[in-house]
């Protein structure tokens, strides 16, 4: 009965371990598998750590309690079962609802504010920073006015073309206001 639980406890180390060097390449093969019932208690994770922990509590309460055989295994599913539940909402749900993109689109620039990094010539271009929510991204930039817009002065993007953004200083009360 123990070779089995080791058995389990050993399987689900080699699976986690497996899944971390190669789980882009076989989630690959496998996607959409356990998709099939859309049933979240057969998603991988949730299995692997059932089996895992069923084959742990299984070793700890053998060699460590003087239980029968049928109390081993039962124990030792309610463990499982509990375990599983506990990392289904600990982290799989969690993780299934969160998302974080870098991407934005070109239509998102105009109306953002920025930071000069590279000056700006009256007809020329230079580079400005825009913060978005998943970071900052760098743009090729030309002044709208035909100004010229030194290194570290904030700007407002007034519009988007051919990958170049056209920006203008951005003024407080007849004042400019640099970034610190």
């Amino acid at each position: 009965m123990e070779a089995m639980f080791w058995s389990c406890l050993l399987g689900g180390a080699v699976f986690a371990l497996l899944s971390v060097i190669v789980g882009d390449i076989v989630g690959s093969w496998l996607d959409g598998v356990f998709d099939i019932l859309n049933v979240d208690f057969l998603k991988p994770i949730i299995l692997a750590s059932a089996v895992t922990t069923f084959g742990g509590a299984g070793v700890l309460l053998v060699r460590y309690t003087s239980l029968s055989t049928v109390a081993v295994i039962v124990f030792s599913i309610l463990i499982a079962l509990l375990m599983s539940v506990i990392i289904y909402f600990a982290y799989v749900k969690p993780m299934e609802n969160s998302e974080n993109s870098t991407g934005f689109s070109a239509a998102e620039l105009p109306g953002k504010l920025g930071e000069v990094t590279v000056p700006i010539p009256k007809a020329g271009f230079g580079e400005i920073m825009v913060n978005f929510v998943a970071g900052n991204t760098l743009h090729i930039a030309s002044s709208w006015d035909n100004t010229e817009i030194p290194a570290g002065t904030l700007v407002v993007v007034i519009d988007s073309k051919d990958g170049v953004v056209q920006v203008s200083r951005l003024y407080e009360n007849g004042q400019e206001r640099e970034m610190v």
